[in-house]
């Protein structure tokens, strides 16, 4: 029973830190440029998979991520600087492929956004707590609701 018991510890350990062993996408191709291949990851780590919305295209295996990849490396081998790069990444799919897209009326929502709903969920927290402590006064029984009380009251 103990030994079952260690073996599932064991496993499940080796499962908690196998994780960020998977985190990265392994490209067939890449820059035979170590320099460039090291500027093209950190641009494809800026850039947003469009199919799974929270990982970067670098940590992407969707196929999506695996075309950016491609044009963010040709782009580089091109020899576009960084800014240029992003640039044409942005102009063909917008300010959504940024992991941390600029701050503009367009993208406005997207900053502001979390702090609004922060508010407005702490505004309907205070509300409800000022509701709660109002006491409610009780008011007197009308005659005919007293009647009613004593006839249910009354022991037959």
């Amino acid at each position: 029973m103990m030994r079952a018991y260690v073996l599932s510890l064991a496993m499940l350990l080796l499962l908690a830190f196998s994780g960020p062993a998977l985190a990265i996408a392994v490209d067939s191709e890449t820059l035979p440029d170590a320099v460039q291949e090291s500027r093209a990851r950190v641009i494809m780590n800026g850039l947003r998979c469009l199919v799974c919305q929270n990982q970067s295209i670098e940590m992407s295996n969707a196929q999506l991520a695996v075309d950016l990849r491609q044009i963010v490396r040709g782009r580089v081998a091109a020899g576009d600087s960084d800014d240029q790069v992003r640039a044409y990444v942005v102009e063909r799919y917008g300010d959504w492929v940024l992991m941390q897209p600029p701050f503009k009326l367009a993208t406005l929502l997207l900053w502001l956004g979390p702090a609004g709903l922060l508010l407005l969920g702490g505004g309907a927290v205070w509300a409800g707590i000022r509701q709660r402590r109002q006491v409610i006064e009780p008011t007197a029984l009308s005659a005919t609701e007293q009647t009613q009380v004593e006839k249910l009251t009354r022991p037959e």
